[in-house]
């Protein structure tokens, strides 16, 4: 599925790891957030700054997304022109 657009609830947030890209050789930080709303619930990988950007408890709203499999799971993945905006109350 492309273009998703979703708000939901970060309920969870693994700790962060080191990447190499197979590509360019360049380290990447990755964390894996599970997002929820009120159909259920799926992974979310975040990469290198957007780690920063959540946290547990947060409400996000995310437009542009997609979703793919990645190891018999659903994630949704933030693309080049995805936006991820953290809702503040």
């Amino acid at each position: 599925m492309r273009r998703v657009e979703v708000t939901g609830k970060i309920v969870d947030v693994s700790d962060e790891r080191k990447v190499i890209s197979r590509r360019t050789g360049r380290e990447n930080r990755l964390a894996i957030a599970i997002l929820a709303d009120d159909t259920g619930m799926i992974e979310l990988p975040l990469w290198n700054d957007n780690i920063d950007k959540v946290k547990k408890g947060d409400t996000v709203h995310i437009e542009n997304g997609y979703v793919s499999s990645f190891r018999g799971r659903l994630q949704l993945n933030l693309g080049r022109y995805s936006k991820l905006t953290v809702m503040r109350e």
